[in-house]
């Protein structure tokens, strides 16, 4: 009997380490930086998959991939722009400063930079209407510095942080919940300025995958 209630102890005791070990609890209204190592989190370089349509056509955000796994899945990237090492050094600290200033998930961050400038801090201005979008966030009224590298932190911060406002009033504009009904409408109305909820893929004359590229980007994805 003794053994048997000892197997059963020893049983009840791993279930309930495993279970804490899959599911670490959210963190705020926007769930930072939710990891798990759950079946679906993926741990290498992942295939590009389209989607399209509403919200919840897109990756439910429990299965997104770690933080430090898309940083070290983009870094070389970061490193080939014309970046030197102390800029990498700043976007990162920028990505950290910035998410808990606005309360934006650092997933996001980063995968809004990688998909607007590829992190190069001397990333052009560009032109939308006849406004400029500037920087690594290329986000109307963001500072940029065309062409020049070896930032300072506060002016990598500056553009960092001036996008991730601009996302979070998006945001804002969604519900301000950890889910893909705000996140999803939310990367869309921030690359084409308005939304049709139905389909997350119409750009209305913006870029028409740029949804489904975030949602591979934070899923495991790069290019």
């Amino acid at each position: 009997m003794a053994k048997i209630l000892t197997w059963l102890l020893t049983t009840l005791l791993a279930a309930c380490f495993w279970k804490l070990s899959v599911q670490h609890p959210v963190n705020g209204i926007l769930g930072l930086d939710v990891e798990r190592n759950s079946e679906g989190l993926l741990e290498s370089g992942a295939a590009y998959r389209q989607f399209s349509g509403p919200a919840q056509n897109f990756p439910d955000v429990g299965t997104w991939t770690r933080y430090d796994f898309m940083w070290n899945l983009n870094k070389a990237a970061l490193s080939a722009g014309g970046n030197i090492e102390t800029d990498v050094t700043y976007i990162k600290e920028a990505i950290e400063d910035c998410a808990n200033q606005y309360h934006v998930d650092r997933r996001l961050i980063l995968g809004i930079m990688m998909q607007e400038s590829r992190g190069d801090v001397g990333v052009i201005t560009t032109y939308s209407g006849g406004l400029p979008t500037a920087g690594l966030m290329q986000c109307s009224g963001c500072p940029g510095f065309p062409g020049q590298h070896g930032l300072s932190q506060a002016d990598i911060t500056s553009m960092v942080c001036g996008g991730v406002k601009h996302f979070r009033g998006n945001m804002d504009h969604f519900g301000n919940e950890w889910s893909g009904k705000t996140v999803f409408p939310a990367l869309r109305e921030y690359n084409s300025g308005n939304v049709n909820e139905a389909n997350l893929s119409d750009g209305r004359g913006a870029t028409a995958s740029y949804v489904s590229d975030l949602a591979n980007r934070v899923t495991g994805w790069s290019n």
